[in-house]
């Protein structure tokens, strides 16, 4: 291979939306995904872009901060939403995707695309062949590697801890028990809930906070990601704890009466033909046997037939704001770039962000341009370009994107609902803001471009 090609290390998300990206420019792409050659603790089989944890996308609504993400995306044309989009499963107000034609259509782009070439091999040392390399490996880093990365780094490795929820199937769930709806009447009633009365969620918190947990080496609550806490580990915290939580009640009350359920577990599809549902919030690190006696004690899940246990297992990220520049390189070696969850990015979305900006950036470079940051005041901005790169804490805590990232509105909305109409205006001003940026000069050139291809 000539230098002129980028190489791409990591078939995920952030990888996949970096190397169309890349072909959009003209630039010749190798993207390298080491499975099947070497698998990892959760992937099953070697498919690219492959979801391992929930298959919601969460939110497409604008108002929400994941709905403007999406928006913003969209924008720049972001190649992987228009995937999900095609293998799109019935998620009320969501957009959740069936995982394996989302794979297949992925795999179909990058096939269809001339200059992107897949190859199946481990990536270990990026830094030795003098071409420019995007290291997308996600927080399951082969240990190699990581250890090459620590090395070129200077140890500035981190970890946290993330887990992952169980999937049952429709066929197994007592539909007589179960009931569909949405939180708060939002989109289709596409959700499937079982409601807990105060006795039976009195013997469910008890019976998860005593069940036996795996084992994890180096396990440290401490290090969990806030999102994916574990949900036996939020119910040590005490007895109401999931009740205000993941399993809050609010907005889900039994449409055949009855009183105001004490907690409610919510279902979500999880594949287009509705055969398989997941445990929304029920990220778990019980052992397999706990799983499925613990979780059958909820309402219609008496006979659950579980075809993906839940498991918590440790992520790998970089400490960007200590060890990467704002072009996401190394500053000892430009050549390495880094993209998606091994940045400190955390979430789906925000991994094809992560892939769309590091190519975007690396692509005007390559036409002896400097590409300027996201504007402040959008997601993309404030997650990539600013949270990513504060460095005010000892210690880089993975983030998704959240309206708390933006700055503040001169003239913030007041009274009653006030909160609806401040995100509404923050979404505005993000949008245009973006809207601005992409008709500035450089990104005008590159997407010209993009154009003439």
């Amino acid at each position: 291979m000539t230098r002129d090609v980028v190489h791409v290390a990591g078939g995920g998300l952030a990888g996949c939306e970096a190397a169309l990206q890349l072909a959009r420019f003209g630039i010749p792409v190798v993207l390298h995904e080491m499975r099947p050659v070497r698998e990892t603790p959760v992937h099953r089989g070697d498919s690219l872009a492959q979801i391992v944890c929930s298959n919601s996308l969460k939110s497409v609504v604008p108002s929400t901060a994941s709905g403007l993400l999406k928006a913003e995306l969209d924008a720049a044309g972001c190649r992987l939403l228009e995937a999900a989009r095609r293998c799109a499963v019935p998620a009320g107000a969501a957009l959740a995707v069936d995982k394996a034609l989302f794979s297949a259509e992925v795999a179909a782009r990058l096939d269809a695309e001339p200059l992107v070439e897949i190859a199946r091999a481990e990536v270990v040392a990026p830094d030795e062949d003098g071409a420019d390399w995007i290291v997308a490996t996600g927080p399951l880093t082969s240990a190699d590697l990581r250890a090459r990365l620590e090395g070129l780094t200077g140890g500035a490795g981190l970890h946290f801890f993330d887990a992952i929820a169980p999937t049952v199937t429709l066929a197994s769930l007592d539909l007589d028990v179960l009931y569909r709806a949405a939180r708060y009447d939002k989109g289709e009633a596409d959700y499937l809930n079982a409601a807990l009365d105060v006795e039976t969620y009195a013997a469910f918190h008890a019976a998860l906070v005593g069940a036996e947990r795996a084992e994890v080496h180096d396990f440290d609550r401490d290090h969990l990601f806030a999102g994916c806490q574990p949900l036996e580990e939020i119910a040590d915290s005490g007895v109401d704890t999931l009740a205000f939580g993941p399993l809050r009640p609010v907005g889900l009350a039994d449409p055949r009466g009855g009183a105001r359920p004490r907690a409610v577990v919510q279902l979500r599809q999880e594949n287009r033909e509705g055969t398989l549902y997941g445990l929304v919030g029920f990220q778990t690190r019980l052992k397999r046997g706990e799983q499925r006696r613990v979780f059958r004690m909820i309402p219609g899940l008496e006979r659950a037939e579980f075809v993906r246990y839940g498991q918590l297992h440790r992520n790998f990220y970089l400490d960007t704001p200590r060890v990467l520049d704002r072009a996401f390189a190394l500053p000892a070696d430009r050549r390495l770039r880094f993209a998606g969850q091994i940045t400190g990015v955390e979430g789906y979305v925000e991994s094809i962000a992560s892939g769309l900006t590091t190519a975007w950036i690396l692509a005007a470079e390559r036409r002896g341009e400097t590409l300027p940051p996201w504007p402040r005041d959008t997601l993309l901005g404030a997650l990539l370009h600013g949270f990513l790169f504060d460095a005010t804490g000892a210690r880089l805590t993975p983030m998704n994107v959240n309206f708390g990232l933006l700055p503040s509105l001169t003239d913030a909305p007041r009274g009653r609902g006030a909160r609806q109409r401040r995100r509404e205006a923050l979404g505005a001003r993000s949008l245009d803001s973006l809207a601005t940026y992409l008709h500035g000069p450089v990104p005008q050139r590159l997407l010209a471009a993009a154009e003439a291809r």
